[in-house]
């Protein structure tokens, strides 16, 4: 499975549990940690945990293997590694705070309209 396609599934499931502002940022040739960056938040711990749980299941569902997940338990952000998907899911008032599409302001912006529900 190529990482778009990776990163179109974990884009859907974030979407399916009500994820907001679901950003996904291409890395190739800016970071070695991963070819996408999904970027997303929750308005509780709960919806948070929720969308991170969708995530996971989906990757599983699929043959992706889930390298780690953190943070779930504290729900501020949990961290979900894909391989050449790096999903991070925000409570919003940690999403404010760490702001990783500015830190990450040089990547291009991946466009998943056509997985997201309008």
């Amino acid at each position: 499975m190529t990482g778009k396609e990776t990163l179109e599934i974990v884009a859907k499931a974030a979407d399916d549990k009500r994820g907001e502002d679901i950003v996904a940022l291409k890395m190739e040739g800016i970071s070695l940690i991963a070819d996408y960056f999904l970027i997303c938040h929750g308005n509780s711990d709960k919806q948070v945990q929720a969308i991170a749980r969708e995530m996971k299941d989906q990757a599983g569902k699929n043959g992706i293997e889930v390298k780690r997940l953190e943070g779930f338990d504290e729900a501020r952000w949990v961290l979900i590694d894909m391989g050449d998907v790096v999903a991070h899911v925000f409570h919003k008032d940690e999403r404010n705070y760490y702001k990783l599409e500015k830190l990450w302001g040089d990547a291009p912006s991946e466009n998943l309209e056509s997985v997201l529900s309008q």
